[in-house]
């Protein structure tokens, strides 16, 4: 613990941030008590945590849990501990950055989400599995049956919002909903972490808004279809 406040006084001090060290040693004692041991609903909130923004940005789950593991901010469970190696946080780091800026770029981001289609859904799958180990294994495969569910509906969702984006010639659209899914993954796995059961109402709501949301936008698309391709798209 005393390595981590000095590394974070130091970071600090680094960008120009002067934080007296006992306040820093607090605030990073504090973050690692409160995360010290997660209890079943705590790791159950972790996994569809994981599960399902690994939908959204799977490499920024990856490079977010490890480098939290690795600072001491979150204990993770030991089936997560391989994310904290730091030949993992330079791979995912790499990559979230290379799809920060795929993200948002008109049809490229809708590309790049077809390619990672078969990679997201068993990542975020494994991931929630990682949480119990093998130490649990009737847990580990449920919370991977729930990862995987997550992981695809959020999949769908994001795909189909930027399918119906790409339709408009303007940019903006596009810069908005990628913001917004960066923001709503830091998020998710904060909340998570320090009140699963908030993440747990959050998540419904979510759900319950993703499904309308596909009926919605799979109507604006096959309409949109129907007036580019008339021939070719039959009238359900």
């Amino acid at each position: 613990m005393d390595q981590l406040w000095l590394h974070i006084v130091q970071w600090l001090h680094g960008v120009g941030l002067h934080v007296d060290a006992g306040v820093a040693r607090s605030v990073a004692e504090g973050a690692a008590h409160a995360t010290a041991a997660m209890d079943m609903p705590g790791l159950l909130a972790l996994a569809a945590a994981l599960g399902w923004a690994s939908g959204l940005r799977l490499y920024a789950v990856v490079f977010l849990a490890g480098l939290a593991g690795a600072s001491g901010w979150v204990a993770l469970p030991p089936g997560l501990a391989v994310l904290q190696h730091p030949a993992v946080l330079m791979a995912s780091g790499f990559l979230l950055l290379v799809e920060f800026f795929a993200d948002k770029v008109p049809w490229l981001d809708s590309l790049w989400d077809g390619m990672h289609a078969f990679i997201r859904v068993p990542a975020g799958a494994m991931l929630a599995a990682s949480v119990f180990g093998a130490n649990d294994a009737t847990m580990a495969v449920v919370a991977g049956l729930l990862g995987g569910s997550l992981s695809a509906t959020a999949l769908a969702t994001k795909m189909t919002a930027r399918a119906a984006a790409n339709v408009s010639p303007e940019p903006f659209s596009n810069w908005g909903l990628s913001f917004f899914e960066d923001g709503i993954v830091v998020a998710a796995l904060w909340l998570a972490v320090q009140h699963p059961v908030w993440f747990a109402a959050a998540l419904a709501v979510t759900l319950a808004l993703s499904v309308l949301l596909l009926v919605v936008l799979f109507k604006f698309l096959r309409a949109v279809l129907r007036r580019v391709f008339p021939a070719s798209v039959k009238v359900a």
